[in-house]
């Protein structure tokens, strides 16, 4: 557990001294997700960080939810929670919220050096960015409802991770603070923090889009319509058979993904370093 400013964090770090990768969970779902990542051999060489976000998990809720549980605010705890374990550059691979997290820790601070990007659609400013980068459904209003049934939770569960979920991610998804669906979304809606499409079409730090090809939240068309700045490989990757938790799905395809990813950052990182050098 690691005390931030407004909420403790749960935190799993496989340690070492490579680059790590930070691993940032959806909404309504913990760092328990990230098991099949943490137990692959595959990624054994890495270091993975994962951080729990506040109002989820065992991490406390924030103090101060109207602040803490905004774009802005959870980026901020995660800087903070980063800064106090050593960890000043780093590979982010962010799932769902934990992506749009990401984005804005990409546009705020030097930590990131690559960002791997899932169930995550880089959209602009306000409403209409909004609605360009999702579907439209009636299942969507669920990430913004503060209190769910128990309905809600089953539900919210099979949209995540499809019917074969494991039934302890119900208990994961009732203990969320449903405070955070609220704020989360109303801070979006009113544009606050980074405008994330123009951060991809801008920015040259390598980012990859994986994603479920059948993810019920996404809208993968809109994808294809951003002019990414640097695509990792040049193209958007799609997992067959997968919805909006594609590295939860399928390991066994997301991992080596994610393992080539890193892979690619750690020689982006030496160029970086060794251009400071000669200069």
């Amino acid at each position: 557990m690691i005390t931030t400013s407004d909420a403790a964090l749960r935190v799993r770090d496989t340690g070492g001294d490579g680059l790590p990768i930070v691993l940032l969970h959806g909404s309504g779902s913990s760092i328990d997700v990230f098991h099949r990542q943490f137990a692959d051999p595959i990624l054994s060489h890495h270091r993975l960080v994962a951080i729990e976000l506040p109002g989820h998990g065992l991490s406390s809720d924030a103090a101060t939810p109207d602040k803490t549980y905004t774009l802005k605010g959870l980026a901020g705890v995660v800087t903070e929670t980063l800064t106090s374990i050593g960890v000043s550059r780093a590979v982010f691979f962010g799932w769902s919220l934990g992506g749009h997290v990401t984005l804005q820790i990409a546009a705020t601070t030097s930590i990131p050096v690559a960002l791997l990007l899932s169930g995550t659609p880089p959209v602009s400013l306000g409403p209409l960015g909004l609605l360009r980068g999702f579907q439209p459904s009636f299942d969507i209003l669920l990430t913004s409802k503060r209190h769910f049934s128990e309905r809600d939770v089953t539900r919210f569960a099979q949209l995540c991770f499809g019917d074969a979920f494991d039934p302890e991610f119900l208990t994961m998804i009732a203990r969320t603070d449903g405070r955070l669906r609220v704020n989360f979304l109303r801070s979006l809606m009113h544009g606050h923090g980074a405008d994330q499409r123009r951060l991809v079409e801008t920015s040259s730090m390598p980012i990859a889009l994986v994603n479920g090809v059948l993810d019920p939240f996404v809208r993968l068309s809109y994808l294809e319509t951003i002019p990414f700045a640097n695509l990792w490989r040049d193209r958007s990757h799609l997992i067959p058979a997968t919805g909006h938790a594609a590295f939860w799905h399928a390991p066994q395809l997301f991992n080596p993904l994610l393992n080539a990813f890193a892979r690619d950052a750690e020689l982006v990182l030496r160029a970086e370093r060794l251009n400071l050098r000669r200069a």
